[in-house]
């Protein structure tokens, strides 16, 4: 009952999309435009949630901490092992800051984006989704290994990737512009 109504709506906010599809039996412009929507909706989220600058601070820290500990380890200086595992304790506590922060913007956006998934697995067109990929890109990308986890239909063309492969795709190459975009640095 709740999945339909979801269902129903989403179908009305992303059906217009697959009609203007230029190819609405193979909607591979509407899956690129709804990965962009999600990857924006989650940079902003990143952007809007997440202190930047804090996060910054806090990742040179830990880096700075591993170089020491590493460096002790090399040389075998039992004291300074002993004053790094002193301050291991507070370096926790700012690694279980950094992850608080990570989560901020994925549990605001998790349901909505289930949802949509939802929905593409449900909608026929985007489920028949085929993109047939350079051969380059398609070992370059490692999509054989792609295959491994999801099949694709018996009859499908070589060197093809469904919808959510071409989803991911569009998702990774969008979210990296619209970080840069919006100033966000390290990684997804």
């Amino acid at each position: 009952m709740v999945l339909e109504v979801v269902y129903g709506a989403l179908n009305a906010v992303f059906g217009p999309f697959i009609a203007m599809d230029p190819n609405p039996q193979n909607p591979i412009f509407t899956v690129f435009l709804i990965s962009t929507i999600v990857a924006f909706v989650i940079t902003l989220a990143n952007k809007l949630l997440v202190d930047q600058e804090r996060l910054e601070s806090l990742k040179a820290e830990m880096q700075e901490f591993q170089q020491e500990m590493m460096e002790a380890r090399k040389k075998n200086d039992v004291q300074a092992l002993e004053e790094i595992q002193k301050k291991q304790m507070e370096f926790m506590d700012k690694q279980r800051e950094m992850m608080t922060m990570s989560f901020k913007p994925m549990i605001v956006t998790f349901l909505p984006i289930i949802l949509v998934f939802y929905w593409m697995g449900q909608e026929p067109h985007i489920v028949n989704t085929l993109v047939i990929l350079p051969q380059v890109a398609y070992y370059v990308l490692l999509v054989p290994l792609w295959h491994m986890f999801y099949g694709m239909p018996p009859n499908a063309p070589a060197y093809a990737i469904g919808w959510l492969g071409w989803y991911i795709l569009c998702s990774f190459a969008m979210s990296h512009i619209f970080r840069k975009f919006m100033g966000l640095k390290g990684g997804m």
